[in-house]
């Protein structure tokens, strides 16, 4: 807890130092515009969480927007998320540490826009957190442009005349959300009068104590008034979000699979069809012998050397860059895998970075490795020592970047007519057929690894036999073909 705040019940912190460094009035002050609904949303949240007790607990998580600097305000674990991706970042705490009270607090140019899909997965999830999504129909921060729930006819900066039907009707997220299974809670309320800030300040405790009994997502969408962007006063900001706003977004609770009345619900709530079980928590492991058995495929971190440190200097020195590139189940990356492992169990430091580009089936997807006597300093291979290609598409493309006197090893069964590289030594290897006639076509990666340790020595083969037998330890029934495949790939090579 920051030593700003010398009431431990207090959520707030005692001065704010946004502006002027806390001092003065300013250190009492927010940077919300006079009449912004911002404000009394937070408050309901502070007032919400030291009434509970959890402000020890308690992890506010904001992304880009007007709610971007609530962390000067709440005396609470504060996380600042990118726009959109507040609720998984919440997730990503709830998971940590369980026992947190995590509270997404989100706009609708955020919430609705950037980041609709990640709270239509987040809610569907059902993990007990709670959202707070702040409705005031405009991007509040940034301009006054249009948002998903800018209402029809509604004139901001993007839309001068207008919100028009060729811009789509405005997102009802509360309905939107309450048609999912995941949530327990969904509500609407609004700030515009002192009966329905009661009702909102109730709508935020709710959510926040389902969450607390382990029960499910909450997700409370607030009406709020922005004056500024609605060029009116406060007061008649307040008219238009009860005249005009509740017109669109109707107020009132959307889903409560915990109400008294469940049963007898209105019309306007979800039906409920079964209650579900109290969410359970399960807790990371910080075991460090737990996470070398994942590292290592239960080896106890123990992990036979066969080149006793031996480094590959016949093809580097210092850093050996490979690439391996071909259509998306080819197996590359699957190959790449393989040869960071086997070389991180010489002792060695190696990365494998992969990349699915937009043509990944049928056209060409690739993954970069370095294997490194010391330390990899960059993980891409632009100008890799060895390319090994599954397809034309990928020799063609990543042929002309291997380095000089480097190494290409192509499947020959697909490349009928592979292209001349002065460059580099060319090999072409019947990846495919190899693995046809053992019977699994699956297993053409293997060969190609076999053709590789034939042609480079890199390691000694036991090294990637064993790498290939650790992958394959929870299907014990593959390792078998697979090193008939390996030493297959290696008798291809003359």
């Amino acid at each position: 807890m920051n030593n700003n705040n010398p009431n431990p019940k207090r959520a707030f912190y005692n001065k704010f130092f946004r502006h002027a460094k806390g001092e003065g009035v300013k250190a009492h002050a927010n940077h919300y515009c006079p009449g912004c609904g911002h404000g009394l949303a937070q408050k309901y949240l502070a007032e919400t969480i030291s009434e509970l007790g959890i402000q020890d607990k308690t992890i506010a998580v904001s992304p880009v927007g007007c709610s971007v600097f609530m962390y000067y305000y709440t005396d609470v674990g504060n996380t600042q998320a990118a726009h959109g991706r507040a609720s998984v970042t919440a997730l990503g705490h709830k998971f940590a540490n369980p026992d947190s009270v995590v509270v997404s607090y989100q706009g609708d140019g955020d919430l609705a826009s950037i980041g609709l899909a990640e709270i239509v997965s987040t809610a569907q999830l059902g993990i007990p957190i709670t959202v707070i999504f702040i409705n005031n129909a405009i991007y509040g921060m940034t301009g006054g442009q249009m948002a998903p729930t800018t209402l029809m006819g509604q004139k901001t900066a993007t839309s001068p005349a207008g919100r028009q039907h060729i811009m789509g009707a405005p997102f009802k997220i509360a309905e939107l959300i309450s048609t999912l299974d995941g949530p327990v809670y969904v509500e609407r309320v609004a700030l515009y009068n002192a009966k329905e800030r009661v009702k909102a300040k109730k709508a935020i405790k709710k959510g926040i104590t389902l969450q607390m009994e382990n029960k499910g997502f909450s997700f409370i969408e607030v009406l709020a008034e922005c004056p500024t962007h609605l060029k009116m006063s406060a007061l008649d900001s307040e008219k238009w979000v009860e005249e005009k706003m509740t017109q669109v977004f109707p107020l009132g609770v959307k889903k409560d699979l915990f109400a008294t009345n469940a049963t007898n619900a209105s019309s306007e709530i979800t039906p409920v069809t079964s209650i579900p079980e109290p969410f359970k928590p399960t807790y990371p492991t910080f075991d460090a012998k737990r996470v070398v058995d994942v590292i290592t495929g239960g080896n106890d971190g123990v992990v036979t050397s066969f080149a006793k440190g031996a480094f590959p200097k016949h093809i580097d020195p210092k850093d050996v860059s490979m690439k391996l590139a071909g259509s998306g189940g080819d197996g590359a990356q699957t190959t790449a895998m393989l040869i960071a492992q086997a070389a991180i169990n010489e002792n060695h430091d190696a990365t494998h970075i992969p990349s699915y580009g937009p043509e990944s089936r049928g056209g060409t997807s690739y993954a970069d490795v370095h294997i490194a006597i010391e330390e990899v300093l960059s993980p891409a291979s632009a100008n890799p020592h060895i390319l090994i290609a599954f397809n034309g598409l990928s020799l063609n493309k990543f042929g002309p970047t291997v380095a000089n006197n480097g190494i290409i090893i192509y499947d020959s069964s697909v490349v009928t007519s592979a292209p001349s590289f002065k460059q580099a030594k060319v090999y072409g290897v019947p990846f495919s057929e190899i693995a046809v006639k053992l019977g699994n076509a699956m297993v053409k990666n293997i060969v190609a690894l076999g053709a590789l340790q034939a042609v480079t020595k890199m390691y000694p083969e036991e090294t990637f036999l064993m790498a290939i037998k650790t992958a394959l330890k929870s299907k014990p029934k593959f390792i078998e073909i697979n090193e008939k495949a390996f030493r297959e790939g290696m008798k291809s090579i003359n």
